[in-house]
């Protein structure tokens, strides 16, 4: 499916626009007192919700409804809405929920502006999109055919580029985990042959900002199954405008069956899972990861 791009001036609004709301929320999370306790669980007790998260994806629904109103929305958390537009604002409004009760800084406001439908898989694409991490304050940004840039506090942004590693032995490579027993026995499964094959593993626990650091080369790739167009969608944009690839298991777009992101590493990261994948067989349902 060919999927028509917005012309610059108007990939332009929408990265700035995603770059604004995205860093007013990360303001908002940091103020976290009694609304950053758990209020809710979703698909299993692991699966929390805090009323932060609802206040941030809030905020960001208004400001974006206030500017665009013609604009769908898709957030994880409820209140989604149709729009006229052709355009859909993709929100995590804390990518990372459960580090973000725990106190690890390693969790992000992700918003991202998409064309297709983002509720049909391999029907969309991410055009514009921003990850800020309120702890770190680092920002992370792109717009189609814009590049992909970092700003650390006051200092000046940088433009990103993907990690060249293709030896996958060498390659420090990303993935997280489901909420769901089941779905994480078979992920030990998979992962348990891929250890001895690269560099080393890390689980953050945040898709949104594994996809940044693949951005910036600082993970050489990541995979991961389950995610939501709310985890991947702003990070997708960012890992491609570096230079890098973002795909399922085959040649495609990701989809919740699995997520493979990177540089050079990408293509023997796929085709080690596609390996792993034929001998571990079908994986349960898709479910959404911690």
């Amino acid at each position: 499916m060919t999927i028509p791009i917005p012309d610059e001036a108007l990939l332009t609004e929408l990265e700035r626009l995603a770059l604004g709301v995205a860093s007013e929320a990360a303001l908002v999370v940091t103020e976290r007192g009694a609304a950053g306790a758990v209020s809710a669980t979703k698909s299993t007790p692991t699966d929390v919700v805090t009323e932060m998260d609802r206040r941030a994806q809030a905020l960001i629904a208004d400001r974006i409804r206030s500017l665009r109103p013609a604009d769908a929305f898709f957030g994880e958390e409820d209140g989604s809405a149709a729009g006229t537009s052709g355009l859909t604002w993709v929100v995590d409004p804390i990518d990372g929920t459960v580090n973000y009760v725990y106190d690890i800084p390693a969790y992000a406001v992700s918003v991202a502006a998409v064309v297709g439908d983002p509720r049909v898989p391999g029907q969309w694409r991410p055009v514009a999109g921003a990850v800020v991490n309120p702890v770190s304050g680092e920002r992370f940004w792109a717009r189609a055919g814009g590049g992909a840039w970092r700003q650390r506090g006051r200092l000046p942004a940088t433009r990103l580029a993907v990690s060249t590693q293709s030896d996958l032995g060498l390659s420090l490579v990303g993935t997280g985990f489901g909420y769901a027993a089941s779905t994480r026995a078979w992920q030990a499964r998979v992962l348990a042959p891929i250890l001895p094959r690269v560099r080393d593993i890390r689980r953050f626990g945040s898709a949104a900002l594994d996809l940044c650091r693949v951005a910036e080369g600082s993970l050489d790739a990541f995979y991961e199954r389950g995610l939501n167009p709310w985890d991947l969608a702003a990070g997708w944009l960012l890992v491609t405008e570096a230079g890098g690839v973002v795909t399922g298991l085959g040649d495609g777009p990701p989809d919740s069956d699995l997520l493979v992101a990177g540089g050079a590493a990408a293509g023997p990261l796929r085709a080690l899972l596609a390996d792993i994948l034929a001998k571990v067989g079908p994986h349960p349902s898709p479910g959404p990861s911690a």
